[in-house]
């Protein structure tokens, strides 16, 4: 627990949010934005700007002018933590800078909570599935107040990429009814930190879940589910409330009224 504290403190110094900022681009040179989080979604205001994602690196956009002297416009980004940052952006022959380091943004407890849980040791056993060498297992329960924090470690010991397409949460009846549709009730996640886009071949991922607290009613079950995008590498963790009651109370934190913005 005391990591866990002192990775708390440390994302409190240092989470800092990001106000709209202006970026600078032009035909003849790239400029490169650096985000915290994988980039899940781009929204471009015109299509003078040409953007470009990094298949190795997916915290990375690629950004240019398709044509000259364009009107002002925006550029909208949503990285994997669920963060939503919005540009300004305009046309400069010669831009001054070609590298924009973004910086994470502090939405709340919530968001620190699951950034600093991320390296936590394992403080669970007995939540695992495995296929093909590829591997899904809670290794922490936590919870806050109302909200439940999954730790979620994947590992990839095969020669082959393996690119999630879903991850789910959801409780199941235990036993199906001949002639009756299985009745599922979907566990909407609030927070997926560190939502992996891709898990190389022979490495491994950690990733955060948060949901809104919940028990598990007597004849169901909970199921976290895996699924890999175009292959059969489908992984299915059961989670039953012998499990929940394993959690692990994690402190209040404080946060400092004096904390300020910061752009980049």
């Amino acid at each position: 627990m005391k990591q866990f504290i002192f990775g708390v403190l440390l994302c409190s110094s240092m989470h800092l949010s990001i106000a709209q900022t202006t970026i600078s681009i032009s035909t003849d040179k790239t400029s490169s934005l650096v985000f915290s989080n994988p980039i899940l979604h781009v929204d471009r205001g015109a299509k003078a700007i040409l953007v470009q994602a990094v298949k190795d690196a997916p915290h990375v956009l690629l950004v240019k002018a398709a044509s000259k002297n364009f009107n002002e416009t925006n550029l909208s980004v949503v990285t994997a933590d669920g963060s939503v940052y919005s540009f300004s952006v305009r046309y400069t022959a010669q831009p001054k800078e070609q590298l924009y380091q973004i910086a994470a943004k502090k939405e709340n407890q919530l968001n620190n909570n699951a950034i600093a849980l991320l390296d936590n040791p394992r403080t669970m056993r007995g939540i695992r599935d495995h296929e093909l060498n590829m591997s899904a297992e809670v290794t922490g329960i936590y919870v806050q107040n109302d909200v439940l924090y999954f730790q979620v470690h994947l590992s990839n010991q095969s020669p082959l990429d393996y690119e999630p397409e879903l991850i789910r949460l959801f409780i199941r009846d235990n036993k199906k009814a001949k002639r009756t549709a299985v009745q599922e009730q979907e566990q909407t996640p609030l927070l997926m930190q560190n939502m992996p886009v891709v898990i190389k071949a022979m490495s491994s991922h950690t990733m955060v879940i948060a949901v809104q607290k919940f028990t598990i009613p007597d004849n169901k079950k909970m199921l976290l589910q895996c699924m890999e995008k175009n292959g059969g590498r489908h992984l299915q963790l059961r989670i039953n409330n012998r499990k929940l009651m394993q959690s692990i109370m994690l402190p209040e934190q404080r946060i400092d009224s004096n904390d300020q913005t910061a752009g980049f």
